[in-house]
């Protein structure tokens, strides 16, 4: 196994292009773990820890650039107002010294459907600019996924930056696993009001062969929310509609049994965050978070 450890961007994408199975190293969460348990062997190792570009942000007016190695520290200490969801979902990357070194250009590259940001940043509608020696491009982060462990990058691709929306309304996100802390996701969830589009969007994590949205049930409670005019008045959402948004987000999950947890507990679980979150998010939406027009 070769080791390369490119000084810039511009010489990484030049290895990359050179050799194109070389494996992208920066946090090594996901890839040392395979490579101790001699579960993965690659020919080359692409070490992109010397690329200073890729661990740093930049918050604009509307978006926040985010960088592909940038630790889940950072985002909790400096982007929890901007990306709440995000940072709410680093608090649960196993251990400090993992989130020291872990970012989120890992759990993309990696595209484990357990991976902890994916959703949080399907939720927030985030896209992934990637880029090679033929020039960038952005992915919309609903097209990332392709299959189990595997996404949209072409072989002399690497992930560049994440550019995310910066927050225009309640985010949340919870987990569940076997432990507090330094555990795999038996399931996840996030969601994100968008008051500025009246949408709601949902992300769901380790409950199906890729990191997916409940799209049936978004369409349910952005109809719901608009045709009751909730919105702008403000009202409780009714225990009608929360349980049906609930039923529909377990739906959606297609999960497997595995150690972890029983495909039939996982929609459980799936839909209980749903409702909860749900509940969680539209009260900081009544409260001081609202700031639309006519709002009560």
């Amino acid at each position: 196994m070769d080791f390369l450890r490119p000084a810039s961007w511009e010489e990484a994408l030049a290895a990359k292009a050179e050799h194109p199975t070389a494996v992208p190293l920066s946090g090594g969460t996901d890839v040392m773990v395979e490579i101790n348990f001699d579960h993965r062997r690659p020919e080359y190792l692409l070490d992109l820890n010397r690329i200073e570009l890729l661990r740093e942000w930049e918050v604009g007016e509307e978006n926040v650039r985010l960088g592909a190695s940038v630790p889940y520290t950072q985002i909790m200490e400096n982007l929890r107002a901007e990306l709440p969801g995000l940072a709410l979902a680093s608090h649960t990357v196993a251990s400090p010294q993992i989130r020291n070194r872990g970012g989120v250009g890992g759990n993309l590259g990696t595209a484990s459907p357990a991976g902890d940001a994916h959703p949080a940043l399907l939720a927030a509608g985030a896209e992934v600019e990637v880029e090679s020696v033929r020039g960038s491009r952005f992915i919309p982060i609903d097209e990332f996924y392709t299959g189990v462990k595997r996404n949209a990058l072409q072989p002399d691709e690497l992930i560049k930056t994440v550019h995310i929306k910066k927050a225009d309304g309640p985010q949340q996100y919870s987990k569940v696993g076997t432990r507090n802390a330094m555990v795999i996701a038996v399931c996840a969830f996030g969601l994100a009001l968008h008051p500025e589009t009246r949408t709601v969007r949902t992300g769901i994590g380790s409950a199906a062969p890729t990191p997916i949205r409940a799209k049936e049930a978004e369409a349910f409670l952005n109809a719901a929310l608009e045709e009751g005019g909730f919105w702008d008045n403000g009202k409780i959402i009714t225990p009608a509609i929360a349980k049906q948004f609930a039923d529909l987000c377990s739906a959606a999950a297609n999960p497997i049994d595995d150690v972890r947890g029983t495909a039939k507990y996982r929609r459980h679980a799936v839909g209980i965050m749903a409702r909860r979150q749900l509940g969680w998010t539209w009260e900081q939406y009544r409260g001081a978070g609202r700031t639309l027009e006519g709002a009560a």
